[in-house]
């Protein structure tokens, strides 16, 4: 496996994946991620922080999340998930300074930078107008969040890693807050977010995704 490989304290070989921060979750997402499909862990409310990290190989997780609450308990696990290669953490906090500092901890302990995260790439991206009620019913079956209603435009994004998803989502609502969140997928080969509402609100949702996701630092794969 290429890319930066840490050296934990723990003495096993740990590659860092995502290390996203997220500022200020907003209303739609904040209520995402405390679902239960979602928040296996401590809740997330709208205005706090996250730091979320992906690290292979999955069973290091437990050491990253053992890093982060040894040096600030005061953070809250929301999500901690050992997928087949990888591990997901993700921390809250209404305070981005216990986060910093609980990220710090992991950096430190698995040797490494946040600059050594993947870099994300978006592989898709269309916006559906006027979606039919057969196609809205199908969707709506199928979804972790708000529904689709028939007649609304549907902005599609899919982008690698998967968990920067999870930025795309919250920056969505951020720009346009009209839009509704109708799904967020954040775990597994890659990413995709389902958005619906105007074409003006779909075409801002969708050019601040670009514009956050191109702006992020990392290696390449």
């Amino acid at each position: 496996m290429g890319g930066r490989r840490g050296t934990s304290r723990s003495g096993g070989l740990s590659e860092l994946r995502v290390y996203l921060k997220i500022e200020s979750l907003r209303r739609q997402f904040a209520a995402y991620m405390g679902s239960p499909t979602r928040a296996r862990g401590y809740v997330p409310l709208e205005g706090m922080h996250s730091l979320i990290v992906e690290i292979a190989p999955a069973l290091a997780i437990h050491r990253v999340i053992d890093y982060a609450l040894k040096h600030v308990p005061e953070a809250e696990p929301g999500m901690l998930y050992v997928e087949r290669q990888f591990g997901i953490l993700e921390l809250h906090s209404m305070d981005m300074a216990e986060l910093d500092a609980a990220g710090g901890a992991i950096l430190q302990g698995i040797g490494a930078k946040a600059t050594d995260q993947l870099r994300p790439h978006v592989m898709y991206t269309d916006i559906v107008e006027d979606v039919t009620d057969q196609h809205a019913v199908i969707l709506n079956r199928n979804r972790d969040a708000s529904m689709m209603l028939p007649g609304q435009c549907l902005l599609l994004v899919e982008m690698m890693p998967a968990l920067f998803a999870a930025v795309a989502a919250n920056e969505a609502e951020n720009a346009a807050p009209g839009i509704t969140l109708v799904d967020c997928q954040m775990i597994g080969a890659s990413g995709r977010v389902f958005i619906s509402g105007s074409r003006a609100d779909c075409e801002t949702a969708r050019d601040r995704i670009r514009e956050v996701l191109e702006a992020i630092e990392g290696r390449e794969k």
